[in-house]
């Protein structure tokens, strides 16, 4: 058991010291199990003044990446000591390792990051640097070797298990499966453009449509592994996941928790895994082992596993029961209680258009092709996409050939040539059926909830058509051409007479005079 110690620095100023809790897992500290613990860190907490919220919903975004550094969270772990004071510096290293150069850093610390737009569609499944990551706190540094996780709880057997033993097959035959994980603040962007929600920079990170990948998944069910421990006592109902991670929520700690209902593990759902797409998982997916549930909101595949508990009830976790919470249009910042909103679990039907981007101004002859994903949780899968120019009156359907092959659990990728005849600013949108009917809300405002949780409506985007076919754009873009001058910014003048007095007084007469003769 570790034991709370306190050090004094030179200065006489006392500061916590807070140990590592096993040989070999570095940066892991046991909250779960040591209430003293807990108690004198959030007393540690409350002597400090940390920094506010940055505002980033009722003013413009940074144009820097990364776009919000997370400065109250480096201060909370500097503030608990010399073992997570370097876990920001050491986790942003490994984010530097492991991903790739080109990601948009949503939040520098704790990490979140999604790929370039059109990056993220250049396959079905998402290389491992590309995909998305939205972590709680800092990255634990663990030893494989050294690594084990225990089961307990309402099990009949509860067992220590280590990773050697979960890849033993006469033990735990292994399964792979092609999973979506999707972090229920894609698009979030949207509904704070319009509609600002609760401003934390960690819980409602300003993600674009980037915040969703999807991989082969290799590892155990954990179906097989509570098996494994002689099966479930009758009043247990639900399965408790620990990572390794620390989690901050109002002053005080925590190990990451969260929990899935058994009837979810029972149809080999949730899955142990220590393989992403053939190779071992990256630290900051979560190696040497995270879990995997199947169609849930991403936040239930907890990486950095320690423990399982079964449970007759599901975690009382902060994260489980004081996030992820999904809430009524009238619930805000002054009525907002967490037993007003319901919990997160399955994803509903959702798509992205990735290409083009909005306000793009694309010349064109006729059509256009637009890129993008599709995904529904809970077992369902897209069925068909749709896509309209003009706000959505009129709908063209993706041709199944350019839809990605189905999964259970996976998204599909999808592309179409729509047709396009007018010009100027137009309105896309995109919309998906899943298997079951569903269809996604037709405007922001209908999925708007106070936590800016899952926007599911119709993805939107405005572009500004240049359709060559037309006679008179075919001439401008040929003038501008023999002159050297770029068509964009749409928004510059041009610096030439865009007719001459013989053209206009032709056309006029023509036209006939402005006002009636009689």
């Amino acid at each position: 058991m570790a034991t709370l110690r306190v050090s004094t620095r030179t200065d006489e100023t006392t500061v916590p010291f807070f140990p590592e809790e096993r040989e070999g897992w570095h940066g892991y500290i046991e909250w779960e199990d040591y209430p003293e613990k807990r108690e004198q860190a959030a007393k540690v907490l409350q002597t400090h003044n940390f920094a506010p919220p940055p505002e980033f919903q009722l003013v413009p975004l940074p144009k820097t990446n990364p776009i919000l550094e997370g400065v109250r969270w480096k201060q909370y772990h500097a503030a608990l000591g010399s073992t997570m004071e370097k876990m920001p510096e050491e986790s942003w290293n490994i984010v530097k390792q492991e991903k790739a150069e080109d990601m948009t850093h949503v939040l520098q610390f704790p990490y979140n990051g999604e790929p370039p737009r059109d990056r993220l569609i250049e396959s079905a499944v998402t290389p491992n640097e590309l995909h998305f990551v939205r972590n709680h706190g800092g990255v634990p540094e663990i030893d494989e070797a050294a690594y084990f996780f225990d089961v307990g709880g309402l099990v009949n057997e509860p067992k220590r298990i280590t990773l050697a033993e979960l890849k033993n097959e006469e033990l735990f035959p292994r399964q792979s499966n092609i999973v979506t994980i999707q972090c229920s603040g894609t698009r979030r962007l949207e509904q704070i453009a319009l509609y600002p929600g609760e401003g934390d920079e960690l819980i409602n990170a300003p993600w674009a449509e980037g915040a969703i990948g999807t991989a082969k998944w290799t590892g155990v069910s954990l179906k097989k592994v509570i098996k494994y421990c002689g099966g479930l006592k009758p009043e247990a109902k639900h399965l408790e996941f620990i990572g390794a991670d620390t989690y901050f929520k109002k002053g005080h700690v925590s190990n990451y928790g969260v929990s899935v209902p058994w009837r979810k593990v029972k149809m080999n759902e949730v899955l142990l895994a220590w393989e992403m797409n053939d190779k071992p998982l990256p630290k900051i997916h979560g190696f040497p082992l995270r879990t995997v549930a199947f169609g849930y909101i991403g936040a239930r595949s907890c990486k950095w596993l320690t423990k399982i508990n079964a449970l007759s009830e599901p975690s009382k976790n902060v994260v489980q029961r004081k996030e992820y919470l999904y809430y009524n249009q009238q619930i805000g910042k002054h009525n907002t209680t967490y037993s007003s909103g319901f919990s997160i679990q399955d994803m509903p039907v959702s798509s992205a258009m990735m290409t083009p981007t909005d306000k793009d101004v694309i010349v064109h002859d006729g059509k256009i092709t637009v890129k993008g994903w599709a995904y529904s949780g809970g077992g369902r899968w897209p069925q068909r996409v749709e896509v309209s120019g003009d706000g959505g009156s009129v709908w063209y359907e993706v041709p199944w050939e350019n839809l990605s092959k189905k999964y259970y659990h996976a998204w599909r990728l999808w592309s179409i040539d729509l047709p396009v005849d007018a010009e100027g600013w137009l309105e896309f949108v995109c919309r998906c059926w899943d298997n079951s009917l569903n269809t996604q809300p037709t405007y922001v405002r209908s999925a708007w909830n106070w936590d800016l949780h899952v926007t599911s409506s119709c993805h939107r985007l405005f572009i500004y058509s240049v359709n060559k076919t037309k006679e008179p754009t075919a001439m401008r873009l040929a003038q501008l051409e023999k002159k050297g001058i770029p068509l964009t910014p749409i928004t510059l003048p041009l610096e030439f007479d865009i007719e001459d007095d013989d053209h206009y007084l032709e056309v006029l007469e023509k036209q006939g005079p402005r006002d009636p003769e009689e």
